[in-house]
């Protein structure tokens, strides 16, 4: 049994491996990307719920919010909270169903993207200049069809 346990771990096959050096190198480029963020003083985590809302034409509902982040929607709410008290979202009754609301980004949210998103986006393309872009494309090809 040991040697069989051996085998996965110093030997792994290798979609295994393929695995492990997709995680590393995630891990990698996401820590480059929070060095920056920290060094703004910023939470990389607020600023990407901030980026899904402003994909989605600066409003959402927060039930599509937790979808896209990969959160419960029971703990979008703890999420949501703070990004509120420093007037990055807002929050307001859904138009048409009471029960819903709709967050939505503000001016300042607005403001804190367009003055940071370049720089860190340029950041991120330094960490991937290893690659060229034919080769980008071809990851994110193979990206996609991991997803699907």
């Amino acid at each position: 049994m040991a040697d069989m346990l051996e085998a996965f771990v110093k030997q792994p096959p290798l979609p295994t491996q393929a695995f492990f050096a997709l995680v590393d190198a995630t891990a990698e480029l996401v820590g480059i990307s929070e060095k920056y963020w920290q060094s703004k003083g910023i939470n990389g985590a607020r600023i990407r719920i901030l980026v899904e809302i402003a994909k989605e034409g600066g409003r959402i509902l927060p039930s599509l919010l937790a979808q896209n982040i990969g959160v419960t929607k029971a703990n979008i709410s703890l999420l949501l909270t703070p990004l509120e008290q420093d007037g990055l979202i807002s929050r307001a009754n859904h138009p048409e169903d009471g029960r819903k609301s709709i967050i939505s980004l503000t001016a300042e949210g607005q403001k804190l993207l367009f003055k940071h998103l370049p720089d860190n986006r340029q950041v991120i393309a330094e960490a991937l200049e290893s690659l060229t872009e034919q080769e980008l494309h071809q990851l994110l090809f193979l990206l996609g069809k991991i997803k699907r």
